[in-house]
């Protein structure tokens, strides 16, 4: 099972996507205080629809918390500013996939400490960072599909007629 991380996050909307991204591919969601909102709040569950309740959901106090409670967790972290393309990784099927506040991503101190995990989606020119419920969902689908999509529905069905 993977596990998305989020450092910090800021915007509920955007936390509420990546919770039903989570329920949708099977992935944990691990949240490190401090939130910019509350985790009841409206706008996550909304935006998590109906799926929130099924999210297997963790809140850490801090960083230090979640490290302590995730011993050896292979840890690959979101930038804009690794070398590395996320594309260029072999994500284990229970990796942790790391991204930051919105406003100021993960900070440079804990980046440096990871350097050789730290992975990066290319962008444009001077485009600063994509949104974070999309960054997520970039990585969360590169991850499983090295894992040839396993225990995932790969076939949908038409409501009125065959295929």
């Amino acid at each position: 099972m993977l596990n998305i991380v989020l450092l910090e996050p800021e915007i509920p909307a955007n936390t509420g996507n990546i919770g039903r991204t989570c329920v949708a591919t099977g992935s944990s969601l691990h949240l490190i205080k401090p939130l910019g909102f509350d985790i009841s709040e409206k706008a996550v569950r909304r935006a998590g629809m109906d799926y929130w309740f099924s999210l297997d959901l963790y809140v850490y106090e801090n960083y230090g918390d979640f490290l302590a409670k995730n011993p050896g967790a292979r840890i690959y972290m979101a930038t804009t500013k690794a070398r590395k393309v996320y594309t260029q990784v072999s994500y284990e099927s229970d990796a942790f996939l790391m991204f930051g506040k919105e406003s100021a991503g993960i900070p440079e101190e804990i980046l440096m400490e990871n350097r050789e995990n730290c992975v990066r989606i290319p962008m444009m020119g001077e485009t600063r960072s994509l949104n974070l419920s999309n960054s997520v969902a970039i990585l969360v689908y590169e991850a499983l599909r090295q894992q040839d999509f396993s225990h995932m529905k790969l076939a949908g069905q038409l409501h009125r007629h065959e295929w």
